[in-house]
């Protein structure tokens, strides 16, 4: 497996959990009756989101040293994964910024447009990790 492929999949892992630690924090409160207005996610998410910066690092450095890569460079193959993971993930990007643009007209709690972008770049994780395994393990699609 690649320096890049690892990478990839501690990304993945880091993006589920993270944001699954984020909703065990916050969706208690929403359903044991609080009004949104009134639940306190912002530190939540901002812990959630600089704790999972945080556990890429370690988790990257972490799986080097247990299963060392030959060399860190990426090749063309790799750069070629690269950019389909970036195409195909950007579309929650753009999804997310186009719904919170339409809570911000229709005047939504900013509870709902925060996580409603936090939900779509959780998305373009996720989309964008599985894109770039199965171009991993199938090879980059020409089309």
């Amino acid at each position: 497996m690649s320096y890049e492929e690892k990478g990839t999949w501690v990304y993945l892992v880091i993006a589920v959990v993270g944001y699954t630690v984020y909703l065990s924090l916050v969706l208690p409160q929403v359903i044991g009756g609080v009004g949104v207005e009134d639940v306190d996610y912002v530190p939540v998410m901002l812990w959630t989101i600089g704790g999972a910066i945080v556990a890429s690092i370690v988790l990257r450095i972490l799986v080097e040293i247990v299963f060392p890569s030959e060399s860190t460079k990426g090749d063309v193959r790799d750069r070629d994964i690269d950019r389909l993971g970036e195409r195909v993930g950007s579309s929650f990007v753009v999804i997310g910024a186009l719904s919170a643009l339409v809570l911000a007209m229709l005047e939504a709690d900013w509870f709902w447009i925060a996580n409603v972008v936090y939900l779509c770049f959780v998305l373009s994780a996720l989309l964008s990790s599985v894109t770039r395994l199965v171009a991993y393990r199938k090879g980059v699609p020409t089309w």
